[in-house]
């Protein structure tokens, strides 16, 4: 290797340093102490009493009633999320990549809820589904129908939860399908239209087949963050009532944080981690993972 190889290879790693020791500092680093933490007793409170526990936090995680329940309120999340707000991001995109009026109108319209806080779109919706006084039982009451209990209640509260984050993100993959649409060549739909294709033929043999790169992203990026929900349950519901909206990451939160197990909450990482892992590997491979098609 010639010196000016030398330089410019150095120089390109410099380059990198500050982004590697952010992910070492904030990524690499905590994910290998949750796994250490994940073999051991770790109290927050004593940690010189810390001893190694190898398997046992995870036996005792294979036989908690609490880690299922959250586990399966949050795949009734990601069962319900994935289709309604994907679906309602490609429906917002359609309309706006049509309207010839007022685009960015929308476009600033829809996309606004995306760039409020979590906590502030939670507490907004607190107080319009309150079952007491809330506007939404206010219209149902006008129009004659019975007010809701919504988030007092556990057949309701994770419902209201995907309808209020379907709302809240939309905005964001509408965006991205967005692009996507604009970079459809019009030759495209012409060729079609020639070749005597309705624009229901032409959404299902051009748009959807042009779009599979954009979708599979968005589909990745929706179902890693479906699996992260913990604010709005924090905020709206405290995982309440009955468990009926604990995600396993708000659990992990209160084990660690609140009861003080690190060890225990460690262990709960892992164990989700390695979750999370599994379906998205599954769900590229069921929707296809080659975005060069």
């Amino acid at each position: 290797m010639d010196n000016s190889s030398f330089k410019e290879n150095t120089t390109g790693y410099l380059f990198l340093l500050p982004a590697l020791i952010v992910l070492g500092l904030f990524l690499f680093i905590p994910a290998m102490m949750s796994l250490y933490y994940s073999f051991t007793d770790y109290y927050m409170l004593t940690p010189d009493l810390t001893e190694f526990i190898a398997l046992d936090n995870f036996k005792t995680l294979l036989s908690d009633a609490t880690f299922r329940t959250s586990v399966g309120n949050i795949f009734q999340f990601v069962i319900f999320i994935m289709p309604i707000q994907v679906g309602t991001a490609l429906g917002l995109a359609l309309l706006v990549n049509r309207s010839n009026r007022g685009t960015m109108f929308y476009k600033i319209a829809y996309f606004s809820p995306v760039v409020m806080s979590l906590v502030v779109v939670s507490v907004l919706w607190l107080y319009i589904l309150n079952p007491a006084s809330g506007l939404l039982n206010e219209i149902l009451q006008t129009i004659g129908l019975p007010a809701q209990p919504f988030l007092s209640s556990p057949n309701q509260a994770m419902y209201v939860i995907i309808f209020v984050s379907a709302w809240q993100g939309a905005g964001y993959q509408m965006l991205i399908f967005l692009a996507g649409l604009q970079n459809i060549p019009e030759e495209v739909y012409e060729a079609s239209t020639i070749d005597g294709a309705n624009k229901w033929q032409q959404f299902l043999n051009v748009t959807l087949p042009m779009l599979k790169p954009t979708s599979l992203l968005i589909l990745t990026t929706t179902l890693i963050d479906a699996f992260k929900l913990i604010i709005q349950p924090m905020v709206m519901t405290q995982g309440g009532p009955l468990n009926s909206t604990l995600t396993p990451v708000y659990y992990i939160f209160r084990t660690g944080f609140t009861d003080r197990q690190i060890g225990f909450a460690s262990a709960l990482t892992v164990m989700y981690g390695g979750i999370i892992i599994i379906f998205t590997v599954l769900q590229r491979k069921f929707v296809g993972g080659d975005t060069n098609e």
